[in-house]
C-alpha cells in the first residue's frame, strides 16, 4: 500500500520535511517512490513554506494512495492559500 507522508530532513532543531509517496512498510526517512513537494515549518520572510505538485498528488490519490493526517492538513492549507481562478 502506498502512503503520502512527510520525510524529515534538516539539522537538529531546524526541521525540513519532504512530501513523498512511499510504501507503507518503508521507514519514515527511508526509500520513497516519488517526491511530491516540501514543507518548511521554519520559513521566515520571503522563504517559501509549502510547495506541493498538485497534479502528482492527485495522481497518487487517484491510484489509491492515502495521505497521512498531517499531509491532508497541509494540502487543505495549500488549497485555501491558493488564489481562486
Amino acid at each position: 500500500m502506498v502512503v503520502i507522508r512527510l520525510s524529515r530532513g534538516g539539522a537538529k532543531a531546524r526541521p525540513f520535511y519532504t512530501i513523498v509517496a512511499a510504501d507503507k512498510r518503508s521507514r519514515r526517512d527511508g526509500n520513497f517512490i516519488e517526491r511530491l513537494g516540501f514543507y518548511n515549518p521554519n520559513a521566515k520572510g520571503g522563504e517559501e513554506k509549502l510547495r506541493i505538485a498538485s497534479d502528482r498528488l492527485n495522481y497518487w490519490i487517484g491510484v489509491g494512495a492515502t495521505p497521512s493526517d498531517t499531509v491532508a492538513r497541509l494540502v487543505k492549507e495549500a488549497k485555501a492559500a491558493a488564489p481562486a481562478a
